[in-house]
């Protein structure tokens, strides 16, 4: 029953003094990231790919037991028109984190306007085949994808699923507990209905989470941890700090309630 949390991304100006120390040196943050979260997801390879040399670095600051989860970029998951060349070259970049296996897998937030429809499943396939031997994880957030013949689909081939938190407004997914790998998933984004649609930037991940509401997930978060071999739990309300310090208040919840 082992489980890594972390936060999605670990470079933010508003997380100085409220996670990190004042006069917090961005070339550091990933070196006391590191001491606390044992995982975090990077987010910049959504907008741009870096050099494989970035990764080294990244890896320079973390200890051999840290991992990462790497999400893909949008023209995997949004523009969908250079699927195998997107992949191919985040493959290349990702090579130090394979040499040193602390690559979790790869994150495929796909947006809402991307449906259940038979196109889309066999461009999840085609995905999962150019990802190799990396785990692929898929996030939907229209909630036509919510019905019993996925979770079978998505184990058939392989394909992780990532359970999420976030408003409960029409159209989006609910609260789940599955696993269609051996490892589970679960990414907490917040519930900021009123600036989920109309927001701007990452203005719809402004929330803070209440300890009430981190416990609703005991339950399923247990559910999870018996169904997979890992479990990776990832804040990714990130505005003003939240997602640091709703992550280490989750953790100690699991301890106390779970275990370690």
């Amino acid at each position: 029953m082992g489980y890594l949390i972390g936060t999605s991304g670990f470079s933010y100006d508003d997380w100085i003094s409220t996670f990190y120390p004042e006069q917090q040196n961005k070339n550091t943050m990933l070196s006391y990231y590191a001491g606390v979260f044992k995982t975090v997801e990077i987010n910049v390879t959504y907008y741009t790919i870096p050099t494989a040399s970035s990764f080294e670095k990244m890896c320079a600051k973390t200890s051999e037991d840290f991992m990462f989860m790497v999400k893909t970029n949008r023209e995997t998951t949004h523009n969908r028109k250079e699927n195998k060349k997107s992949i191919g070259m985040l493959l290349d970049s990702v090579k130090p984190l394979i040499e040193k296996n602390q690559l979790a897998g790869f994150l495929a937030q796909f947006p809402y306007s991307f449906h259940n429809r038979e196109e889309n499943r066999r461009y999840l396939l085609q995905t999962k085949e150019f990802t190799k031997e990396i785990p692929l994880f898929v996030e939907f957030r229209n909630d036509s994808w919510v019905n019993d013949a996925l979770p079978v689909f998505l184990y058939k081939n392989q394909i992780g699923y990532v359970n999420v938190d976030e408003p409960m407004l029409k159209g989006l997914l609910p609260a789940q507990s599955l696993v269609t790998n051996d490892y589970g998933y679960i990414r907490f984004h917040g519930r900021n209905e009123k600036l989920w649609w109309d927001g701007q930037g990452s203005e719809r991940y402004e929330y803070n989470y209440s300890n009430e509401q981190l416990q609703e997930w005991l339950i399923r978060i247990s559910e999870v941890l018996k169904k997979s071999y890992k479990t990776y739990i990832f804040f990714n309300n990130h505005p003003k700090g939240n997602a640091p310090k709703n992550a280490q208040t989750l953790q100690k919840m699991i301890e106390q309630y779970i275990g370690n």
